[in-house]
């Protein structure tokens, strides 16, 4: 493994810890400023700041609590270096219950700059994070309409 690799997996581990404990400021320390999260569904938006996308995180725990989520792992699919310092990161992302039954899953895709703090996320682009939710929430007999995220 290069140092590139072990520098992402780093990376990963530490954000998937923070939504493992549901820290919304350590995982939002993890973001550049402004973020952007682009998906098919609602477009583009643009958090200005860490402690907009603290926030916007800390809404959604009630929901993923509900829903059983108590750990996160994650599965580096692929990287591509698109720059000195910009990288194109895919993630297939591992949520698993208390017990440690994996429960779903998630992929998604990251623009990832080297800077002064090491790695931050610009972009996220998730590819089906909501359906995949949706479907977890289904099967719990959760509907997802009548929850605040």
């Amino acid at each position: 493994m290069n140092n590139i690799e072990a520098e992402i997996d780093d990376y990963l581990a530490r954000y998937a810890g923070t939504l493992t404990s549901y820290d919304a400021h350590a995982a939002a320390d993890l973001w550049g400023s402004p973020g952007m999260i682009l998906n098919d569904q609602h477009g583009a938006g643009v958090l200005e700041s860490r402690e907009a996308m603290a926030s916007g995180l800390e809404q959604s725990y009630p929901l993923y609590r509900k829903l059983g989520l108590a750990s996160v792992g994650y599965e580096r699919l692929s990287h591509e270096q698109l720059s000195s310092t910009i990288f194109l990161v895919r993630v297939r992302w591992l949520f698993y219950d208390e017990d440690g039954n994996q429960i779903t899953d998630s992929l998604g895709s990251y623009i990832l700059r080297r800077g002064d703090e090491g790695l931050r996320a610009f972009v996220c682009i998730p590819a089906d994070d909501a359906e995949k939710l949706q479907a977890l929430a289904a099967k719990q007999g959760i509907n997802l309409f009548d929850e605040t995220p």
